[in-house]
């Protein structure tokens, strides 16, 4: 498949302060691809440096096979954003905002954003200023896709959606993608992730710790274990993420599976299940590697 998203050790500094150091990514065409990490991570100063808001500080990236510097504006105007605090003309009413959106792009997107506002119950007579955080996001949404272009950027995007907007606002994520758009889609839902991602990479403290498919990064981190009987794990090297309740305890045990039975067979277990994690228990064993050292 094509790549959509070339990147070679974009960095991005403020100053002296980190903020993205040698990002590495492809992005295939037709992908909804996951960018995963907490606040402060770097995934926003990652989606800016991109979409040329913010000038790198050294690296290469190209979008549509195009740098991203020497072609900003021909890039933008192939591009839904949204922001994860999208900001507004306070004054103005949402159908102004939406229809201003559309202007700046000297499209006419009328049809498709009485469409998405059906969908999404967006308040069209209202002023920004009025809205809750939600209903901001869904003008975002709006703004963001009414165009439909190839390619989307989504940075946490279902923050202050409530589930059933939150629903609806995947289901038409996945019409444009079978559509063919791709998607960058950052968050730190974990869930949402797993359910519509084919690939992620994580990001932690500016740098990609993992990249790869969503199942693998799961399978690849650490095996999920729950010991009943005991309310604390063998000491060996490879176990990190230790929840104790009541009597029994619950971690993940990166290493050789003999090694860990081993090592149980000393302790009063009364039942033991060993599965592979779900993509939360995955992100927290890549971001607790490595800390300390």
């Amino acid at each position: 498949m094509p790549e959509v998203i070339k990147t070679s050790r974009l960095t991005k500094y403020y100053g002296k302060n980190r903020g993205i150091i040698d990002i590495d990514l492809s992005v295939n065409e037709g992908e909804i691809f996951g960018f995963i990490g907490p606040n402060g991570a770097g995934k926003s100063t990652t989606i800016r440096t991109l979409l040329g808001l913010i000038n790198k500080t050294s690296g290469s990236a190209e979008i549509f096979g195009k740098d991203i510097t020497a072609n900003k504006i021909e890039i933008l105007q192939n591009i839904g954003y949204m922001p994860s605090e999208a900001m507004f003309y306070g004054n103005m009413r949402v159908k102004e905002v939406i229809k201003y959106s559309a202007d700046l792009r000297r499209k006419d997107c009328s049809a498709e954003a009485a469409a998405l506002c059906e969908r999404l119950k967006v308040e069209l007579n209202k002023k920004v200023e009025e809205l809750s955080l939600g209903n901001r996001k869904k003008v975002g949404i709006v703004c963001a896709l009414q165009h439909k272009p190839p390619l989307y950027f989504l940075d946490e995007p279902t923050s202050g959606l409530d589930p059933l907007m939150q629903k609806e606002f995947f289901s038409i994520l996945s019409e444009r993608n079978a559509e063919g758009a791709t998607v960058f889609l950052s968050s730190h839902v974990l869930s949402e992730v797993q359910e519509y991602c084919s690939r992620a990479a994580i990001i932690r403290e500016g740098k990609i710790i993992a990249c790869d498919y969503v199942s693998r990064l799961a399978q690849n981190a650490a095996k999920y274990v729950v010991l009943k009987g005991v309310s604390n794990p063998p000491a060996i090297p490879g176990i990190t993420n230790i929840r104790p309740l009541n009597s029994s305890v619950s971690f993940l045990y990166k290493g050789e599976i003999t090694v860990l039975l081993q090592s149980l067979l000393p302790l009063p277990i009364t039942n033991l299940n060993i599965t592979e994690p779900g993509l939360e228990d995955a992100f927290l064993h890549y971001y607790s590697e490595g800390e300390g050292k």
